[in-house]
């Protein structure tokens, strides 16, 4: 009898090796290579060539009527929204996020949300005993939703279930890593587990019509466990953020083929679930105040929405040989870059400095529209001079000193007006080259128009005698003269 063929998988990214390894030479991780089954060959060629010959494809042209499709709305705003405007029927889709951070709580949210609109959902668990489930709708105030809950782990009878006549048409699985297939040879949570698992069950959506939500977990470094093919499987994939301090939690949308990518939904987390936060940036700002140096508030876009955050910088002498820079909420390549610039090109001295950067409320932001009021909150911070109140701020900076325009400034100003934001400091834009200074937009708020950072440190008079070495000159093409010092 043939021996069984093995291979060794990485359970961290889905390399497949010949032989064990302590590392993983694909992602680099350390002791995650576990020796798997190997799915068995196939005839020579693929099968290709004892088939025969297959069938023609049909090809069609780009121009046709395609109805929209179908989605099934919860009722809770936030999650909707992420998705697009629902879930749309016979799609599949995963939310990932740290331990505890509340991914059960809102799919049974949903699920009681959408049963209690009279579409039949199905609450599958495969970590927690039925009990622990009813006792947690209980605490959410949803035991009376007629949710059809389940424990288990097998796939098969899984796909059994739901392929009856009368099955539901959502269903959640809680969590894709606990499921298993009896034909793969290897335990739950595997690469080849968890590959399978889910290509059975979004097979299953495709073919029946039912909305599937998974649920991920994470790796230490905040990615979906599991395969990268996990997630080029499905056709949305969520992850939900937050930090234990802070009562809210963001849920964003990575991957979306029905909707928007990048978009958020904010939620606050009370002893009754999740609730939807209609207005984020009204929440961001709740506590902030004014008149700190070192605090500015930044005029962001988070998908199709405009979100307004309070960026706060700290620069402190420090005790060290080499200065310390701890960023929370934001990219550190990208402060120390900011820091770059301001020394380089503004003489601003930070480098005998710690610099502490934080985004208040826990959001986390990726636009470079941020680094203009991220060097607005550094030079602040360390002239000692507070950022009117009434500003916010937004633009990219390039390595040369120049601040650039960014897109959707109509959308970031209007939100600041709906706030009572009255002056705005951003970069000049392309339309207005030519023109200099300030303007005003219809919604009231002063427009304070600069083309270089140095026009930024100007403003923080009490910089120039601190901390602040003489600038250099700006190019003579840019129509500016030496700045004075």
């Amino acid at each position: 009898m043939a021996r069984p063929l093995k291979r060794f998988a990485c359970q961290s990214c889905g390399a497949v090796t010949s032989k064990w390894s302590g590392r993983c030479e694909s992602c680099g991780e350390w002791n995650t290579i576990v020796e798997e089954a190997a799915p068995a060959p196939g005839p020579a060629g693929g099968g290709l060539a004892r088939a025969g010959k297959g069938r023609a494809l049909d090809f069609a042209g780009l121009q046709g009527t395609t109805p929209q499709p179908a989605r099934y709305r919860s009722g809770i705003g936030e999650f909707d929204r992420v998705c697009g405007g629902g879930l749309v029927v016979g799609s599949a889709l995963l939310i990932g996020g740290d331990p505890g951070i509340g991914k059960s709580t809102l799919l049974l949210q949903v699920a009681a949300a959408l049963a209690r609109q009279h579409t039949a959902c199905a609450y599958v668990s495969g970590e927690e005993a039925l009990d622990q489930v009813r006792l947690r709708a209980e605490r959410l105030g949803l035991g009376d939703a007629p949710v059809q809950l389940a424990a288990a782990t097998s796939v098969r009878d899984i796909v059994a279930t739901l392929e009856r006549p009368d099955a539901p048409k959502v269903a959640v699985i809680d969590s894709i890593q606990t499921m298993w297939l009896d034909t793969i040879d290897s335990t739950p949570g595997t690469v080849s587990q968890v590959r399978a698992s889910a290509q059975a069950l979004v097979e299953l959506a495709k073919r029946r019509g039912i909305a599937v939500l998974l649920v991920g977990h994470v790796t230490k470094d905040g990615a979906i466990a599991g395969p990268r093919v996990l997630e080029h499987m499905v056709d949305t994939v969520l992850y939900f953020e937050g930090e234990r301090g802070h009562h809210f939690r963001i849920l964003r949308t990575v991957k979306n083929r029905f909707g928007p990518t990048d978009e958020i939904g904010v939620f606050e987390m009370s002893d009754r679930g999740l609730a939807d936060v209609a207005n984020p940036s009204a929440l961001f700002l709740a506590e902030r105040r004014g008149h700190v140096s070192g605090a500015c508030v930044f005029g962001g876009i988070e998908g199709t929405r405009p979100v307004l955050v309070e960026i706060q910088a700290l620069v402190a002498p420090s005790s060290f040989a080499t200065p310390r820079h701890a960023v929370v909420g934001w990219d550190a390549n990208r402060l120390a870059m900011v820091l770059a610039v301001l020394e380089a090109r503004c003489g601003v001295a930070i480098g005998a400095n710690d610099v502490y950067l934080n985004v208040a409320g826990g959001l986390r932001i990726g636009e470079p529209a941020a680094d203009l009021a991220v060097a607005a909150a550094v030079v602040s911070s360390l002239a000692d001079e507070p950022v009117p109140p009434d500003m916010v701020v937004f633009g990219e900076i390039g390595l040369g000193g120049e601040v650039r325009p960014v897109g959707q400034r109509e959308a970031r100003l209007r939100e600041a007006a709906k706030l009572g934001f009255r002056s705005a400091l951003v970069p000049r834009s392309r339309a207005g080259a030519g023109s200099g200074g300030a303007s005003r937009t219809a919604e009231g708020i002063a427009i304070d128009e600069i083309e270089h950072l140095s026009d930024l440190v100007a403003r923080f008079q009490p910089a120039g005698r601190a901390g602040q070495r003489p600038r250099r000159e700006r190019p003579a093409s840019r129509g500016h003269g030496p700045a004075d010092e």
